[in-house]
């Protein structure tokens, strides 16, 4: 066989890439080439014991149900295998990076695992990170944006070093605070790829042929497409692809049951140095969103988040005896359940001159019924108030929470008066400046019944100050864009993906930074474009807000920083630039009688928490007996 310039053999440029890496290693295994066993030199300990838990029986197969098979993404964040993550108590602890050194705040030192191998078996080195940054993150038709944020200090990317095959350093000018948290994302940005698996598409190092014959078969434009295509990290959808999850996805998408087998090269042990993850095989089927809560009463999962609701929870403890399970109840650790998001850069400009007056947003709160809402919909188990920091975040205040908050119709109208807008149509409904009907377009995703009824409640309150809210459901994508464009006026989510917020934590959803969040697309585009796109901040709170995080950025200690965080939290509660209904619903989460060390008392949540991430669901074992 003859080698190309890049190493690719030739005489294998037939086989999948995956198949000729699998074939090498067997090779090289039967020659005796430095196989290290299933588990790294230094696996991570955990124990057990301290979460009051117990070690487990390896085997089994755990069901679940998602309703979308894109959604077979959210393995990659139930898994939450991270460089380092966060534990339940909220504190950054190595994972799959052995020790992580920082110097200055700005020199970051990762010592890897050594023996630590992908889950086809290659070794996991620094090669894997010089591979993601020289060849990936800055390359041009790869990443035409240049590296993620995360990797950019006012603009400027790090000097980049590998010290040894375990060990890599980045050197930034200046701190970095957001880098180890950004590395704990439940969504994580993977400065690591397998360069083994994926060299052999980059027209750097594959062979040409082998890239063209691929190329066209996905009927992609270049080699570049082709790349990205492949090298999707997140989103399983690439049953080739090597990992370092507990799990690995066997079967491509479309599929009506995708299957995730154990990661035999996963670096976690129990106390008795027992490899995890302790489950064999997690079966995921997909089902309409509907079918959910009955699929769960009717015992056909184990673990179930996905699908259901508070509204359920009847449904759920009628069927616990029959199919075996019981229902947890977990805080949700949201800034709000549903949150609305009044438009700051709409493109109507009296619409936008609306949204931007305090008094308006003051008055829209003051005019919603929270007690209504979480009576009606949520059993009165939550707590109504702003979309902010939850309790249990080390941030939470109560004052903050109900901080412009009540309701009060009275002063509400007042307010409106107050800015002109006492005058009526023959219903009764106010005039805008320009003598339309006030008439308040909410637009949705359309994906949530709960959502639309918080709605429903929202606009029957403001039918008491005049105002005529009409509920407009689309489609995620296209609420989006209609967002992002300006033509949405206003809008619903859910609120703060991060209501458990920690000092150490960058206060990324609080400043105009990112396009997704829906009351400033247009200034937080400009900020994510480095000015590209979008439109300068013009309005003075909200560039408070920004040169808020500039000094958070800056701060020496975590005192500083939680003193930054506690100024941005009032400020929000102070401006309302998004409007709060009720924080703490619980999520219903259906567990098997037979799975074990499942916490019966904890929070859910995306980032921080990963959902069931925090909670380590390698540690999850099945009883069957």
């Amino acid at each position: 066989m003859r080698k190309s310039a890049g190493g690719t053999i030739m005489g294998w440029s037939r086989l999948s890439p995956a198949a000729a890496m699998a074939l090498l290693w067997l090779c090289m295994t039967a020659l005796g080439a430095g196989a290290q066993g299933a588990l790294p030199d230094e696996p991570l300990r955990v124990t057990l014991a301290g979460k009051g838990r117990e070690p487990g029986r390896p085997g089994g197969e755990l069901r679940t149900i998602l309703p979308r098979d894109k959604d077979i993404r959210l393995l990659s964040a139930w898994g939450y295998a991270r460089l380092i993550g966060y534990d339940e108590r909220l504190d950054l602890v190595p994972d799959i990076a052995a020790r992580i050194e920082v110097e200055e705040g700005r020199i970051f030192t990762i010592h890897l695992r050594a023996g630590h191998r992908w889950s086809d078996g290659a070794p996991f080195t620094a090669e894997d990170f010089r591979y993601f940054w020289e060849d990936v993150a800055n390359d041009p038709l790869l990443s035409p944006a240049g590296p993620p944020d995360l990797m950019l200090v006012a603009g400027k990317p790090p000097r980049f070093e590998v010290i040894n095959e375990t060990t890599i350093r980045y050197t930034w000018d200046a701190p970095n605070p957001g880098f180890l948290p950004a590395l704990a994302q439940a969504r994580e940005p993977y400065i690591y790829r397998p360069a083994h698996y994926l060299k052999a598409f980059h027209a750097r190092y594959g062979d040409n042929a082998f890239i063209e014959e691929q190329v066209a078969a996905e009927k992609v434009s270049g080699w570049a497409a082709l790349h990205n295509r492949r090298d999707s990290m997140f989103a399983n959808d690439n049953p080739d692809l090597p990992t370092l999850q507990p799990w690995v996805v066997r079967n491509p998408m479309p599929a009506q049951r995708f299957t995730f087998e154990r990661n035999p090269y996963f670096h976690r042990v129990d106390e008795k140095g027992q490899q995890l993850p302790y489950i064999d095989r997690i079966l995921v089927d997909i089902a309409d969103p509907s079918l959910i809560p009955a699929k769960t009463v009717a015992g056909e999962t184990d673990l179930q988040a996905r699908g259901l609701s508070l509204r359920d929870v009847t449904a759920l403890k009628s069927g616990e005896a029959s199919a075996n399970y019981l229902t947890r109840l977990w805080p949700i650790a949201k800034g709000s359940q549903v949150a609305l998001y009044p438009n700051l850069n709409a493109n109507d400009p009296v619409w936008r001159s609306l949204m931007r007056d305090r008094r308006f947003r003051l008055a829209l709160s003051l005019g919603i019924d929270r007690a209504d809402i979480n009576a009606t919909l949520f059993f009165g188990l939550g707590t109504q108030g702003n979309n902010t920091a939850v309790m249990g975040s080390p941030l939470f205040d109560a004052d903050r929470v109900s901080r412009n908050a009540t309701f009060d119709p009275g002063k509400a109208n007042a307010l409106l008066d107050e800015m002109g807008l006492a005058a009526r149509d023959a219903s009764g409904f106010r005039l805008l400046p320009d003598g339309r009907t006030m008439e308040l377009l909410i637009e949705t995703a359309g994906e949530s019944e709960e959502e639309s009824d918080v709605l429903a409640l929202i606009a029957q309150s403001w039918a008491g100050l005049g105002l005529k809210a009409i509920l407009k459901p689309s489609e995620r994508s296209v609420l989006r864009n209609r967002v992002y464009a300006g033509e949405a006026v206003m809008s619903a989510w859910s609120g703060f993906d991060n209501g458990m917020p920690a000092p150490g934590m960058p206060p990324l959803e609080l400043a105009p930074l990112k396009q997704e969040t829906f009351c400033w697309p247009k200034w937080g585009q400009y900020a994510a474009t480095r000015g590209k796109s979008g439109e300068p901040v013009d309005l003075a709170p909200a560039q408070q807000l920004l040169d808020l995080f500039a000094e958070w950025e800056k701060a020496p200690d975590e005192a500083a920083r939680a003193r930054v965080w506690t100024r941005m939290l009032d400020l929000h509660a102070d401006e309302l630039f998004t409007i709060g209904t009720v924080m703490g619903v619980s999520q219903p989460v259906a567990v098997s009688k037979a799975l074990r060390n499942v916490p019966e008392k904890a929070w859910y949540g995306w980032d921080p928490g990963a959902q069931f991430g925090i909670y380590r669901m390698d540690e999850f074992w099945l009883d069957r007996n």
